[in-house]
């Protein structure tokens, strides 16, 4: 029924674009709240993207689809993961469609055209999952929440843990992009503080997934470990191609959590026993997270990963703030306040914001086993970004 109602949501929400020219200019308080989903439904993190979205609306649902009593209309753009467009796509949800809340994105080049455009129009943002870090630091507002991560926070868990198994010399590698070189930030400074040393860095450019040359490099390096960033499909490549070059067995792979996030089944038997550090895991032993992978696999008829939670979450976190102002999304002030003080009592284990708008959350230690992202441990208790350079205002 779940699914029924999704799709006529999404019709409604395509005839309510198409006679938006009909309607009174007025935008009373009755009138449906607007929300823009800016999220890649192409390409490499194609995925990533429907899962963020099904998590938003399987939150928004559960409050029978209302925010603070308010009926809500969805207008979708495909980002397509491509930094070029991102102001322009943005800018057409905010100006064509002028919509009240801006969901996206995953990509950290397309989020910084969002950024801009949320900076310049004051429209509230919520971040999914692009972790780039100048959002929460050099460049925060007071309009722009992440309920994700930071580039830097999974990685900063996984230094002091690689050091504890014994790896004491590891190779890194990612891509060349914004959230590579962030990822790699928190690595370097862990690992170094745990006593380890990067023998090289390695990477190639996004999205390229020509890794062979890499790999070679790495056998011949003979690390005690690799550690990476990679995501989407291209992560089940590299986990693929790292054992058909002989290295899985030989050389432990450790990642970012999204290396293994929604790629499991593309992965197969390679990916077994690769570790990562994240801020969820599909076998986190909670009833409320065992709730929601339930929910969630009955409406969707797949099982959630870490992409789910974070629109899942997303939409907790404007479900408590629209609630506080009983809808009326214009009473900023109290809007933002309600916001940046909330608790959200997420699948993950409950987080709270930070004064830069970041979430503060535990980040797990997890192996691959059996198709699953297994938590073996806490990495890292309510690990902080250090939302550097923010000033709000």
């Amino acid at each position: 029924m779940t699914s029924r109602r999704l799709v006529l949501t999404r019709s409604a929400a395509l005839i309510g674009a198409a006679s938006t020219g009909l309607l009174l200019p007025a935008r009373a308080q009755g009138a449906k709240i607007r929300v823009g989903l800016m999220l890649p439904y192409t390409g490499t993190f194609a995925q990533l993207g429907v899962a963020i979205e099904n998590g938003f609306r399987m939150a928004i649902d559960e409050q029978g689809g209302k925010l603070g009593g308010r009926e809500i209309e969805y207008f979708k753009v495909d980002d397509e993961s491509e930094p070029a467009k991102g102001i322009e796509n943005a800018t057409k949800l905010v100006q064509r469609d002028k919509v009240d809340v801006l969901v996206g994105t995953v990509h950290s080049g397309v989020q910084m055209g969002i950024h801009k455009v949320a900076r310049d129009s004051g429209v509230l943002n919520l971040i999914p999952n692009a972790g780039v870090h100048i959002a929460t630091r050099g460049q925060c507002a007071p309009n722009v929440f992440r309920t994700s991560f930071s580039n830097s926070q999974p990685t900063r868990a996984l230094g002091a843990a690689m050091v504890a198994k014994g790896h004491k010399r590891a190779v890194w590698i990612t891509w060349k992009y914004a959230a590579g070189d962030e990822a790699f930030e928190g690595f370097k400074e862990s690992y170094t503080a745990a006593g380890g040393t990067i023998v090289k860095e390695l990477g190639l450019p996004f999205p390229n997934v020509e890794f062979q040359a890499l790999l070679t490099e790495v056998a011949a390096l003979k690390p005690d470990a690799v550690a990476c960033f990679f995501a989407g499909g291209a992560g089940a490549k590299f986990m693929k191609d790292y054992a058909a070059a002989g290295l899985k067995g030989k050389i432990p792979l450790y990642g970012s959590g999204f290396l293994t996030e929604g790629v499991l089944d593309a992965a197969g038997p390679a990916a077994d026993g690769v570790m990562t550090t994240l801020h969820y895991g599909d076998g986190i032993e909670t009833p409320r997270n065992k709730a929601f992978r339930l929910a969630y696999a009955k409406t969707f008829k797949m099982q959630p990963d870490v992409y789910a939670v974070q629109g899942y979450d997303s939409g907790l976190l404007m479900v408590q703030g629209a609630n506080a102002v009983k809808g009326d999304l214009s009473n900023k002030a109290a809007l933002y306040k309600a916001m940046e003080s909330a608790t959200i009592d997420s699948p993950r284990g409950k987080w709270t914001m930070s004064k830069s708008h970041n979430p503060v959350q535990d980040i797990y230690l997890r192996v691959v086993e059996n198709k699953e992202n297994k938590v073996i441990g806490v990495a890292a208790k309510a690990l902080a970004d250090s939302g550097a350079g923010c000033k709000m205002g």
